[in-house]
């Protein structure tokens, strides 16, 4: 996607689906952080993936979209959707394991991740201020978790690997938007996860049915998901990502509060502090980024 138009700019809007997506995607955490107690990631994956499959086909079919569904690029989609369903696993077990804010802490380091692996896979040249950003983020991530080496925290682990997942997402996904429309990407996200999921899911046997009681949380994870992307993809079209960034950052302390309210999670200093430079060095890597490209 590229950088709108400066006379196009439109920050209030932005700020608006800003809001939208820090709603959705807390939404999310804290649907999935219900539904850990009864079910596991994999039949959380395969539900929402249902519903989301289900609500794609027919958002395309009413938008008349229907037809820019392809199949020139399975390949690549099959790999988009495989680092997806590794991240997002990743990223359930580890909401329900340790605090939310420490989870989205974590999943801020996924760009610094991008920015290394860029070169490799869509030829971007590593420059040294990116390597730089990379090494500033990556001491974030260490104060974020402050790992104890003799005994990991297999949450910690889960969060910072779901990172890694998103990123390598994030990666073929732009490689994708070169030539397939976002209906096209939406379609094969959550149709292949939906199988990921059922064979994850029922691979021991067993695939459990949610209760009666779980139903709206399962929908709610399912709705947040699509509507989260689309709102932060809606604001990055309105709005260049320096602009964008610094609302995105706002979930960690709207997370931190649902956290400390709904579940008794202690506001934890470290946290916000390696946060924080794990922004910094997002943000610096985007205004160089975006400086040099205006040049």
């Amino acid at each position: 996607m590229g950088t709108p138009d400066p006379t196009q700019y439109h920050p209030l809007k932005a700020a608006i689906w800003m809001i939208g997506a820090i709603v959705a995607f807390s939404s999310m955490a804290v649907g999935g952080r219900s539904l850990s107690g009864e079910l596991d990631t994999f039949e959380i994956m395969f539900y929402r993936s249902l519903i989301g499959f289900a609500l794609v086909i027919a958002i395309a079919s009413a938008g008349g979209t229907i037809n820019q569904i392809r199949t020139d690029r399975l390949g690549l989609h099959f790999i988009r959707n495989l680092c997806h369903f590794f991240g997002q696993n990743l990223w359930f077990f580890a909401i329900a394991t340790i605090p939310l804010a420490q989870v989205f802490a974590l999943e801020f380091s996924s760009p610094l991740w991008v920015t290394l692996a860029a070169p490799l896979f869509l030829g971007e040249r590593l420059t040294a201020t990116k390597l730089f950003c990379a090494l500033v983020g990556f001491g974030g991530i260490m104060v974020v978790a402050r790992p104890d080496l003799s005994s990991l925290d297999p949450g910690l682990i889960a969060a910072a690997l779901a990172a890694i997942g998103f990123a390598g997402s994030a990666i073929f996904t732009k490689m994708l938007t070169r030539d397939q429309s976002i209906t096209c990407i939406l379609f094969w996200l959550t149709g292949m996860q939906l199988v990921f999921g059922l064979i994850t899911a029922a691979g021991d046997g067993d695939l459990a049915l949610p209760s009666a009681p779980l139903w709206p949380w399962v929908v709610l994870v399912a709705i947040a998901g699509l509507v989260g992307h689309l709102c932060l993809t809606k604001a990055l079209t309105l709005a260049p990502a320096t602009m964008v960034m610094p609302f995105d950052f706002l979930r960690l302390p709207v997370i931190a509060i649902i956290g400390m309210l709904a579940y008794g999670e202690p506001l934890n200093i470290y946290v916000l502090i390696g946060a924080a430079i794990i922004f910094g060095a997002n943000y610096l890597n985007i205004w160089t980024d975006t400086k040099s490209r205006r040049k």
